[in-house]
């Protein structure tokens, strides 16, 4: 048996697996975020040991299965600071991955040539290492402090083994890893003050990573050696939950964020494009990535200014729609990535009259995604990235009228595998079996849907996208 940790940043689900590839049970337990300050996001490591131990301890009380446990994979959200001293113990509470106040940081290491140069990317303000230069400029006692900085689900690495070790694929957000030579640069460290001793030891995904502590294996009934495997970042794991290791092959997630994801042949930076370019989980594997900061975060924020959920709201759209609505929104609620990289924009709902509904409102929401994910797309491919078919994961993806909007927008089939709800723990248990050798080869989902887009409808939509550009410049002016 194998159990995969989606440390999320909403919640974290796990997933106990069978050497036959069959789930045998589910667990989750949900996360807080705490928002003090515009552009501000943080949340406490502690709570992600807690969530964790929860979901083993339901795992454990209800699947007899759960003893026969040999190994554990770790998926998280990426670029999040974990600040650990000398004693093991948190410094101060994580600054999240749609933390966006380092941005002045952020735009100064994008001033050296070399940072660009060896981590193949754009330091965008989300990333690790700008979070540590405005740590250094504002909190200088925790800085001192810091032993080690590690990702969300490295630090509960560390509580279930005891290792500081990373993956690299979750190593390439932080803005400190040679993406190409895939290792720890000391150069993009020594521009945050850092050394290589202040780093985990990186391995890849499907490494032995730790061994589970003698203690927690005790508390669950386990006699046997557990091994920890080196694990992924979300959108790395979600990859290889699905089968997505192969250039052309590629996934589009509408979790909190929205992503669209597709393996490479080497390393392929396309800076100019703010894609990410980053190493994948398997060994001597890269993929490309666009990223929308707010994706299933705008319907939820949306949502809560109505007072209602999701579901409720999405109710009271048509059962299929004929095109684009007029009234438009920019879904930058905190800032954007690909393909602006603007942590200073902020979203926006444009073209509003005494005729517009809350469900003409709901679908504008809807829309605004669905265009920055066609975003996402056209800098892929200016990138040298094609994907022609796109499998669908997040919790957004349980509405088949996303979907074939999407489908419309972007013009590729959306397909809908078996298990949508945590690919991205599947995916970091198969990279558990990998790292105790219980399979060589990933598999493809079983689809259950699929969404073909409309060629009638492609006009219309391209022309409102159109629109959705330029409204985003003009309030980029407006904000200056």
């Amino acid at each position: 048996m194998r159990l995969g940790l989606d440390i999320g940043t909403s919640g974290v689900k796990a997933v106990l697996v069978s050497p036959e590839h069959q789930v045998i049970g589910q667990a989750s337990a949900g996360l807080s975020v705490s928002r003090l300050a515009s552009g501000h996001a943080e949340q406490s490591p502690q709570s992600w040991l807690d969530a964790c131990v929860q979901c083993m301890d339901e795992l454990h009380a209800n699947h007899s299965q759960f003893r026969d446990l040999r190994a554990i994979g770790l998926s998280g959200q990426m670029h999040g600071a974990t600040l650990i001293d000398d004693q093991d113990q948190v410094i101060r509470d994580c600054m999240l991955w749609n933390d966006t106040r380092a941005w002045r940081e952020a735009g100064a290491l994008n001033q050296y040539p070399q940072v660009h140069q060896r981590s193949g990317n754009w330091i965008f303000p989300g990333f690790t290492s700008p979070k540590l230069n405005w740590l250094r400029t504002h909190e200088p006692a925790s800085f001192e402090r810091i032993h080690k900085v590690l990702l969300p689900k490295d630090y509960v690495r560390l509580f279930l083994s005891g290792e500081y070790l990373t993956d690299l694929s979750d190593a390439s957000g932080t803005g400190w890893l040679d993406v190409s030579q895939r290792r720890f640069s000391k150069t993009l460290l020594a521009h945050s003050g850092l050394e290589l001793q202040h780093m985990p030891g990186c391995v890849e995904g499907s490494d032995p990573a730790g061994q589970l502590r003698d203690a927690l294996a005790q508390r669950w009934g386990l006699n046997h050696p557990v091994m920890i495997a080196g694990g992924a970042g979300d959108n790395a794991a979600t990859a290889c939950g699905l089968g997505i290791t192969q250039p052309g092959q590629g996934f589009v997630s509408l979790g909190t964020s929205g992503v669209l994801f597709t393996p490479t042949a080497r390393c392929l930076p396309a800076v100019e494009q703010a894609v990410h370019a980053f190493c994948h989980a398997l060994p001597q594997s890269w993929h490309h990535m666009g990223v929308t900061l707010s994706a299933a975060d705008s319907l939820s924020w949306w949502c809560g200014i109505l007072g209602v959920t999701p579901a409720q709201a999405l109710a009271q759209l048509p059962a299929s729609l004929d095109g684009p609505t007029t009234v438009k929104f920019l879904p930058y609620l905190g800032g954007e990535r690909t393909p602006h990289n603007d942590s200073q924009i902020r979203g926006q709902f444009a073209q509003l009259e005494q005729a517009t509904s809350q469900a003409d409102m709901t679908q504008a929401v809807l829309q605004g995604v669905a265009f920055s994910l066609l975003d996402c797309l056209q800098a892929l491919t200016q990138a040298g990235s094609q994907v022609d078919r796109l499998i669908a994961a997040g919790g957004g993806s349980a509405s088949g009228l996303w979907l074939q909007m999407l489908a419309d927008v972007l013009q590729r089939e959306i397909c809908v595998p078996q298990e949508s709800g945590s690919i991205a723990a599947l995916g970091a248990a198969s990279l558990a079996a990998r790292a105790i050798g219980e399979f060589e080869s990933t598999r493809s989902p079983s689809i259950t849907q699929t969404y073909v887009p409309n060629p009638a409808l492609a006009e219309a939509y391209a022309k409102a996208h159109r629109d959705y550009q330029a409204l985003y410049h003009n309030n980029k002016r407006d904000i200056g």
